[in-house]
């Protein structure tokens, strides 16, 4: 090809953090993708060509440098399935679906407290640890995904999350068994019990983020183009929503069981069922293979380069942080709404009806989340996410704006139904995307820190918003939270921060395309090398003399290395990167 000749191959935005791309107009229309567009299939069938491959590496131009022809085949050469033997989907089964257990044990404490207060009535309410028993599990999160983002990174994605596994498998079980020195008669005993095992179980549940959803992310990505961001979310946040709704129907059927008369059964089997989903992961993790991209380019023979990873991922780490610390702290005013429902539609306090109308309102996530997953492909996450947290903010003022009228019991339907669209646009936009966007903004050898520390932040942001709210609609309620105003305040603030999340996406995240994670790869390597850092230590060490690395990583990295076609592949290579063009 004629270095002068100005090639339309599609170019990738580059990861810079300039404003300035974002007024281009290429950066959101290249991460839209329309199948039957003829720009996405000339894309598709460049994507899957290794001949195309192979001399886009050698001209040093950005595109998808996976091994499409290695990863579509079983080595009997046989095509590889989504779902069959050794299906292309199961190792993003495997690395995700863990979040399940997040949905379902932190949701189902809710579940928990209630029932503990109807056993103990005022004593459990007057302890302090009844205080701390729901904040615990947030403190042991945060613990979690910053221990095991450096296990992730430094070992393994697949012993991150084995390990992460048992803990959560262990305590979960004792968070079930909890008594305390004095058996069943002493309360204070068995909370310190239940705070204890929760902050431990809170540990896995943080394991489960950097481990799993950044293994998750990098299998994903041999899925077929066009479908990437939905697989990652369908077994991630979606399955987080699912263990939501699932925490709250579990109660439901045990009450049936059991009725008011064993209700220490009812809490206690709740929890304790949350340790069957893991029990089934455990040993198809036990199984999971290493991501070949996580093989070739980790750091485990060398020195982290924490500075020059700072320096280059600094200001994204900080733009995806914030905005997850945004919807995680302004999450908690939706729950304001949750409990005027409850109280309208179940004045008598029957708590049948609560776990019930906890389902309901529960559903609502489901088709967000899914409608969420679908788009992220479509639109692009970061399009997305600015869709959904606008159109939450607009729902979420006009309830506020009415909510006079939709307190009282008569309009109680109509509530149901805002309140419903609301949480599915949550999910819809940040509660799917922002997961996806923190896994796949940055480079594979340090994507297990990065996203740690992104979902850290967000816990901390969940945790300050449990203190914040109430403050806020103490102030705006001059005095007395339970009035029209002192509800409807915190719903302003978390709008507003909603359109903040909005102009921080649209005007500081990357363009997110369907190769953004080998993009990424690639890009991070040039800037190490360009800084002096010896790429060649890079990977394990059966990749170390380049035998088995692909051929981006052959030609681009190693010095006075020639790109290695055969000869019918060299015959017709000018003709192919002609029809390119």
């Amino acid at each position: 090809m004629d270095g002068s000749t100005d090639a339309p191959i599609h170019h990738p935005t580059p990861p810079a953090m300039s404003w300035k791309r974002h007024f281009n107009g290429s950066v959101i229309r290249d991460e839209l993708y329309f199948p039957w567009s003829a720009r996405d299939k000339a894309r598709d069938q460049q994507s899957k060509d290794p001949v195309y491959q192979d001399a886009e590496a050698a001209e040093g131009l950005p595109g998808t440098h996976y091994d499409a022809h290695v990863e579509d085949v079983n080595e009997d050469g046989t095509p590889r399935t989504v779902w069959g033997k050794n299906g292309k989907a199961w190792p993003v089964m495997t690395a995700g679906a863990g979040l399940f257990s997040d949905g379902y044990v932190n949701n189902s404490m809710g579940t928990v407290t209630t029932v503990l207060k109807r056993i103990y009535g005022k004593e459990y309410s007057a302890s302090r640890k009844s205080q701390i028993l729901p904040a615990i599990v947030f403190v042991g999160t945060v613990v979690g995904m910053l221990v095991f983002g450096y296990v992730a990174d430094y070992h393994s994605r697949k012993l991150g999350m084995v390990i992460s596994t048992m803990i959560l498998i262990i305590f979960t079980i004792l968070c079930s068994g909890s008594w305390g020195a004095g058996g069943k008669k002493n309360m204070d005993g068995m909370l310190a019990a239940l705070i204890t095992y929760r902050f431990f179980m809170g540990i896995g549940l943080g394991g489960e983020y950097p481990a799993g959803s950044v293994a998750c992310a990098e299998a994903s990505a041999i899925m077929g183009r066009g479908t990437r961001n939905r697989w990652f979310i369908l077994f991630t946040n979606f399955m987080i929503d699912f263990g939501f709704v699932c925490s709250a129907f579990v109660p439901c059927v045990l009450w049936w069981i059991f009725h008011d008369r064993h209700l220490q059964a009812v809490w206690r089997l709740t929890l304790g069922l949350g340790a069957i989903p893991p029990l089934g992961l455990f040993y198809l993790r036990t199984k999971f293979k290493e991501n070949p991209s996580f093989m070739k380019n980790n750091f485990k023979r060398t020195r982290f380069p924490y500075w020059l990873a700072i320096k280059y991922y600094g200001v994204r780490l900080a733009c995806v942080s914030l905005i997850w610390f945004i919807y995680d702290w302004a999450s908690y005013s939706y729950g304001l709404y949750a409990s005027s429902i409850l109280d309208n539609l179940n004045p008598n306090q029957s708590l049948i009806k609560n776990f019930g109308y906890t389902t309901i309102i529960n559903l609502w996530y489901l088709p967000g989340s899914f409608l969420g997953a679908i788009c992220a492909d479509y639109l692009g996450p970061r399009l997305t996410l600015i869709i959904g947290v606008v159109a939450q903010a607009v729902v979420g003022y006009i309830m506020a704006g009415i909510y006079t009228h939709l307190s009282k019991p008569e309009n109680v339907a109509g509530f149901i139904c805002m309140y419903g669209v609301f949480l599915a646009l949550g999910e819809f936009g940040p509660g799917d995307q922002i997961g996806l966007i923190a896994s796949k903004t940055c480079a594979t050898p340090i994507r297990g820190q990065y996203y740690a520390i992104a979902a850290a932040i967000g816990k901390i942001g969940a945790f300050v918003g449990t203190y914040c709210f109430p403050a806020i609609q103490k102030s705006v309620g001059h005095g007395d939270p339970d009035s029209v105003e002192g509800q409807q305040g915190p719903f302003w603030v978390s709008c507003s921060m909603n359109i903040l999340s909005a102009v921080l996406a649209y005007f500081l995240l990357p363009s997110i395309t369907q190769e953004t994670i080998q993009d990424e790869d690639r890009l991070f390597r040039e800037y190490l090398v360009g800084h002096g850092f010896d790429v060649t230590l890079m990977g394990d060490a059966e990749f170390a003399d380049g035998a088995n690395a692909s051929s981006e990583d052959q030609t681009e990295f190693k010095e006075g290395h020639e790109p290695q076609h055969s000869s019918d592949e060299q015959e017709h290579l000018p003709s192919k990167l002609e029809a390119i063009q």
